[in-house]
């Protein structure tokens, strides 16, 4: 089967999976969201190996796949020729017990017939080794045990044994359930246990949901989008990764293949400003977490990436035993990224930071200590602005003044001396506000390209970023000040295509860009919209929600031909995008009776 991105996720802020529209469970990495893949078959093209963990209808012919309301449960309906049809709910639990979230590495999978006398296989094919070696199976009264180095997993399930230790077919003729956990014995029954992580974990889902402060318009891309995010936290420290998965192609056949599974200090920021916007501020709580402890020993000097658990060693490796997606490798493990010099940083990690000062309804609002923590960045920024860099498209071989670096320096420092004057500090917020008027000063001199009448993407040059449309949302400059308008109509002009806009048009390491970036797209739809241009916002966005796959999610890039998906998933970037153009565009509540 040929793999493609019409993909569910499913998780639980520990660990994730992708399951296809055949309820084949295609990637899974455990037991956190950068461990080798139990389940790599999204990666792998070599059916021998298979790396699934599959729910098989013997003589199948249709599938209909949905979310159970505003959760993260996925209910699949499978029907055969003969018109027998059996459900699927998939899920890995989450709910409050004993004063605490249960969230721990485990599937549960819900089979029960729906009409007649449907025939399945369980095909149990876990890898490891990224994707090099197959576990050990042993057998119990009722489970099988997964055995390798790293890792012992147990399938317990109250369906016949023998038949999915053999994948041999049989009919379901009555409700089954299969748990896929730590080897251990489970409490209670297998079925009551089933339905019991069943309840708890929609009820959780679905009293989050409630509680989002949602647009009127849309509600039902937003909260997908919102759920999607969560998802993509790692709760027990607060990181948020930038997708789930690694080294899915930017585009086909380019070797634009990158590990996304750790947390980008520039992501986590716009995740976190989507999750305030909508009211969900415990994420941005768990992520100052993150970020207090990162800080703390740090220097003042950051990686753009650190993984989930704080590591600062991202060395990057290649995994050649797995083919890749559609066999485009290669697979790569790490991201080198983490030894680039990219200087927005400074500026993701204050923003990210910026709203604990401000808003009341926090548990641990931001104080001096944040704030001397902080200081230490801005210290970096002030120095570092106009130094060339990576960039926040992580250029491999190549560097410049990049102006959205900057700019971005010049908000650690603006925002500095706002939350300076927040706590009171009336000296210390004139020092930050002289340090950003210096920085900007700078900026509007050295990042004008007189040649295009608009801001170009490094200093001294004329080549468009779309990075640059996001010079108003950060507040360096305003709509109504005429060089926005011309940057924005210089933008459009370099790097629309169609409906979709690029990151950039030029060469890079690995030739020019062919698709579209989504949350490029999405900068441009905001910008639009600033320039009171709702209109034509508004009709790019349908678009953008209609290449949405079938369950609403997005991945990085599309191709501007075809409309088809590609790079990794679910990209957080993305569903940022979704949300923030969602919350701008639609008509307000007091509007819409």
């Amino acid at each position: 089967m040929q793999p493609d991105l019409e993909l569910a996720v499913i998780g639980n802020c520990t660990w994730g999976a992708l399951i296809d529209s055949r309820a084949r469970l295609v990637w899974a990495c455990l037991p956190r969201f950068d461990s080798d893949p139990l389940f790599p078959a999204l990666l792998d093209a070599a059916p021998e190996h298979d790396g699934s963990f599959t729910i098989d209808l013997v003589d199948f012919e249709s599938c209909e796949q949905s979310y159970d309301g505003n959760t993260a449960i996925l209910v699949t309906v499978l029907r055969d020729r003969a018109g027998n049809a059996l459900e699927i709910r998939d899920f890995a639990p989450r709910f409050v017990n004993r004063g605490r979230f249960y969230r721990p590495a485990l599937l549960v999978r819900r089979l029960r017939p729906l009409r007649g006398d449907p025939r399945i296989r369980i095909l149990l094919r876990p890898r490891h080794g990224y994707g090099a070696l197959r576990p050990s199976l042993t057998r119990g009264s009722n489970h099988l045990r997964i055995v390798t180095p790293d890792l012992t997993m147990r399938l317990t399930t109250d369906g016949p044994i023998a038949y999915v230790a053999g994948a041999v077919p049989f009919v379901l003729d009555r409700p089954i359930d299969l748990i896929l956990g730590p080897d251990e014995s489970l409490a209670g029954a297998i079925g009551a246990t089933a339905r019991d992580f069943d309840e708890r974990t929609r009820d959780y889902w679905t009293e989050w949901s409630r509680t989002l402060s949602i647009p009127f318009e849309w509600q039902d891309a937003v909260i997908r989008a919102a759920i999607t995010l969560k998802l993509c936290h790692f709760e027990e420290t607060g990181a948020i990764v930038a997708a789930l998965t690694t080294s899915i192609p930017e585009a086909p056949d380019t070797g634009r293949n990158w590990d996304y599974r750790f947390c980008w200090l520039r992501d986590a920021y716009f995740v976190i400003h989507a999750l305030n916007q909508l009211g969900a501020t415990k994420t941005m709580e768990a992520y100052l977490s993150y970020i207090q402890n990162l800080a703390s020993g740090a220097e003042g000097q950051l990686q753009p990436v650190y993984g989930i658990a704080l590591e600062a060693n991202l060395e990057e490796r290649t995994e050649p035993q797995l083919a890749g997606y559609r066999g485009m490798g290669p697979v790569r493990v790490g991201n080198q990224a983490y030894r680039q010099p990219q200087h927005d940083v400074y500026g993701s990690l204050v923003l990210a930071a910026t709203h604990s000062f401000f808003d009341q309804r926090l548990l641990h609002r931001g104080g001096m200590r944040l704030f001397e923590l902080l200081e230490r960045f801005g210290a970096r920024a002030a120095l570092l602005w106009d130094q060339p860099d990576a960039g926040l498209w992580e250029l491999r071989t190549r560097s410049h003044v990049h102006t959205f670096s900057a700019a971005m320096c010049w908000a650690a420092c603006d925002r500095l001396a706002k939350i300076a004057l927040q706590l009171g500090e009336a000296a210390r917020a004139a020092r930050w506000r002289a340090e950003a008027d210096r920085i900007r000063a700078g900026i509007l001199e050295q990042a004008w390209s007189e040649k295009r009448n608009s801001f170009a993407a490094s200093f001294g040059g004329h080549e468009m970023d779309a990075s640059l449309l996001l010079l108003n949302e950060i507040g360096f400059i305003a709509a109504e000040d005429p060089r926005f308008a011309s940057t924005v109509a210089a933008v459009e002009k370099d790097l629309r295509r169609g409906p979709y806009l690029l990151r950039y048009a030029e060469p890079d390491d690995f030739g020019a860009p062919s698709t579209a970036f989504n949350v490029c797209t999405f900068w441009y739809i905001g910008a639009l919209t600033a320039l009171g241009r709702r209109d034509e916002a508004r009709e790019l966005f349908e678009n953008m929600l209609a290449r949405r796959n079938r369950l609403g999610l997005l991945s990085e890039d599309l191709d501007p031909a075809t409309g088809e998906l590609w790079g990794n998933f679910p990209q957080t970037y993305s569903m940022v995008g979704l949300i923030t153009a969602a919350t701008r565009l639609s008509k307000s509540w007091g509007d819409a009776f």
